[in-house]
Parts: C-alpha cells; sequence; structure tokens
C-alpha cells in the first residue's frame, strides 16, 4: 500500500519467561553463549606482544594474550595446580595485593599462590621444586584452551572444546562478503561508551533490528532519515538506508568533514548500514565510521553494552580530528533505545503478558526468536 500499511497476520514472540526466567538464561549460556563464537573485543586492545587481557564472558574468567610472535591466544584464566585465578584486578582492589596488571606486557603469566608459570601461548614452563618425571610431565598441564579466530579487526572466543567447536566463518556466514567494501580491520577506536542495561539480551538485540519504533522513540535520528518515520517498512536494507536530500552519515545534521572510506560502493558512500553478527555483535556502519556493540549478557534482566565508535587511522591522526558530533548523536540514539528496552523489561514480567507479537515491518525481529528457538528447542 502506498502509505506502507499491511494487514499482514502477526507472529508471537518468544514467551514472555524466556527474556527474565534464571533457568532459561542458564540454558542460553550453555546452548549459546559457549557453544558459539562470541565477540570479546577488538584486536587492536593488545597492542604489544605481552598484553594480556582478561574478559569475563557469561562467568567464565578468560585470558587473551598476544604471543612473542604476535599471535592470539585465549585460554581460561585457572592454573592448572590448585585452580587459583592467575589475573583477577578485583582481588587487587578487594585485598590491596599487588598482582600483575592484567595488561602490562610480560614474557610470562605466573600464578600468585604457586608460582606456575606458563607462556602466553598456554604452555607451562616451571613448577617451583618439583621436577619433570615419568609421572609429571609440564606439557601435560598447559592451561585449558579457548578458542579465539579474528574477522574484521574483532576476536571471537569460544568456549567449546576445540573438537566441538565450529569454525567461525561458518557462523559468520554472508556477513563478510555482505561488508567487504568497509575496511574493518583496519579502523581504530576513538571512543567508547559503555552502558548498563536494565534488559534482557535478546530485547536488545530484538530493538536493534527492526525500525517500527523508530519514529516515536527517535525524533533526531528521523530527522537524518526521514524513511524511519514509517516504521521501516518498504526499505531497501540490502543496499543501505539513505539519509535525507544532502546527508551521508549519522551525525546531527548527516553530515561529516571526515573523508568516506575509500572503496566503498555509490549507495554505501550515501547510505547506512546495519548488521546483526550473531549472538552478541551489532555493527552501524557509516561512510566515515561505524558503531559496534558489544553486547555483554549479565543475568537474566541485566546486559552491558560496550559501544565503540571506529575511524580510520587517516582520520585520528589529523590535527582537527574531533568525532563528537557522531558519538554524542549515537549516545543520545543508544540511551533511547536502552530506556524503551527497559520499559519492555518491565512490562514483560506482568502477570497477564505471556507473549508478545512480531508486526510484518519487524520481520528482523522475529528472527531472533528462529536464533533462538534453533539452539534452545521450539517455545513451550
Amino acid at each position: 500500500m502506498s502509505n506502507g500499511t499491511t494487514n499482514a497476520a502477526l507472529e508471537k514472540s518468544l514467551p514472555s519467561s524466556y527474556y527474565y526466567a534464571p533457568e532459561m538464561f542458564a540454558r542460553e549460556k550453555e546452548r549459546i553463549f559457549v557453544s558459539e563464537w562470541f565477540c570479546a573485543g577488538r584486536e587492536e586492545d593488545l597492542p604489544l606482544p605481552g598484553t594480556v587481557l582478561v574478559r569475563e564472558v557469561l562467568g567464565e574468567s578468560i585470558l587473551i594474550a598476544r604471543t612473542k610472535e604476535g599471535a592470539l591466544k585465549a585460554h581460561y584464566n585457572v592454573c592448572r595446580h590448585r585452580g587459583s585465578r592467575l589475573c583477577d584486578s578485583s582481588s587487587e582492589a578487594r585485598w590491596g595485593v599487588k598482582f600483575r596488571e592484567s595488561i602490562t606486557p610480560s614474557a610470562t603469566i605466573r600464578c600468585p599462590y604457586h608460582q606456575w608459570t606458563y607462556a602466553l601461548d598456554g604452555s607451562l614452563l616451571s613448577v617451583p621444586f618439583l621436577r619433570e618425571s615419568e609421572d609429571f610431565q609440564k606439557k601435560d598441564f598447559s592451561l585449558y584452551p579457548v578458542g579465539l579466530e579474528c574477522w574484521g579487526g574483532f576476536f571471537f572466543v569460544n568456549l567449546c572444546s576445540p573438537q566441538d567447536s565450529h569454525s567461525l566463518d561458518s557462523q559468520l556466514k554472508n556477513v563478510p562478503e555482505r561488508l567487504k567494501r568497509y575496511p574493518l580491520a583496519e579502523l581504530r577506536t576513538s571512543r567508547t561508551i559503555r552502558y548498563e542495561v536494565a534488559a534482557n539480551w535478546k530485547i536488545i538485540l530484538e530493538n536493534y533490528n527492526e525500525c517500527y519504533h523508530c519514529g516515536s522513540v527517535h525524533p533526531e535520528l528521523c530527522e537524518v532519515v526521514p524513511d524511519f518515520r514509517r516504521g521501516g517498512s518498504g526499505l531497501d536494507w540490502e543496499n543501505g538506508i539513505p539519509h535525507r536530500d544532502g546527508a551521508t552519515t549519522f551525525t546531527w545534521d548527516g553530515t561529516t568533514p571526515r573523508a568516506s572510506f575509500p572503496g566503498l560502493n555509490d549507495y554505501e558512500r550515501v547510505r547506512h548500514r546495519g548488521e546483526l553478527v550473531y549472538p552478541n555483535l551489532m555493527l552501524s556502519l557509516s561512510c566515515d565510521h561505524v558503531a559496534a556493540f558489544l553486547i555483554w549478557p549479565l543475568s537474566p534482566e541485566h546486559t552491558t553494552i560496550e559501544c565503540r565508535f571506529l575511524f580510520h587511522p587517516d582520520e585520528i591522526a589529523k590535527a582537527d580530528f574531533e568525532p563528537s558530533d557522531a558519538v554524542d548523536f549515537w549516545d543520545l540514539t543508544n540511551r533511547q533505545d536502552w530506556s524503551i528496552c527497559e520499559r519492555v523489561q518491565q512490562g514483560l514480567k506482568t502477570r497477564v503478558h505471556k507473549f508478545g507479537h512480531y508486526a510484518p515491518m519487524e520481520d528482523d525481529s522475529a528472527d531472533i526468536r528462529r536464533y533462538v528457538m534453533k539452539h534452545l528447542g521450539p517455545v513451550e
């Protein structure tokens, strides 16, 4: 229809309990976040050999290290001897005990308990007062490995045992092909904003994946992208979303002093692209910057969102580089989204609300339901 309305039937959402029940969250941890590749950061976070980062993934503490050869390796943050946490800044904060800072370059990882010492690739190097013998071989006591693969400058971890994990390529499917002209691996983080959101991670993904709400929730955004006022119906998502005349990017007035990324096609230089990389990476791509959202589920009703603003290093190097036009615009839009997501979380626990509905223009949100069902089993 010319006004973008439709009379198609509405599909049911996941049951409301899937968004707040602890048993569902525990099931998601094992069947989604442990078995899938989870985006845990950017390669630039470990700039030097010897850099070690600690990442908490659904209650599992993971060490990410850049070896002296420059490779990234990941292991569980637990000593093979007695199970001590190897790098844990929270212990320092609580007791005042000085352990090695988790981001200070070092050639080894040493357990603070009994000084078992590991190479950055996880192999056991030395053990005080204990020699190798027929009953004790250091090669048998390497750190527990965690799968790590990279794409687009992001690193992903897989908590499954190596024999049970699949490749990152198989999980990404057609995403790299769709975004091949964006120089994601070359971009660098200029700003990072972390948000604590009182909502289930699936609500956040569903909200990201539709624009039915844009007209009422994002008036400023709709000034830059007027078509969003139509609820996202009839838009050419495959080729990107057109801005208003004269606008090319997501800033207050839709313009930018920054050069477009080299290699973009005609559509990408003037349109906005969005990509949801399951299970926890949302990418919003403009011609001059990328807003990358790393979703960190903490509990059934609490999610940390790490929003990283990526720019081309040539632009960052300029004396007059100033990203606030994009960052502040995104910050407003983000806070509008997180506020409405929290309202949804509150409403879902109402005793009469058993499930929601997807309008036809929310087809992409329904895909999240199908993704969850694929891993957890059919809706009960």
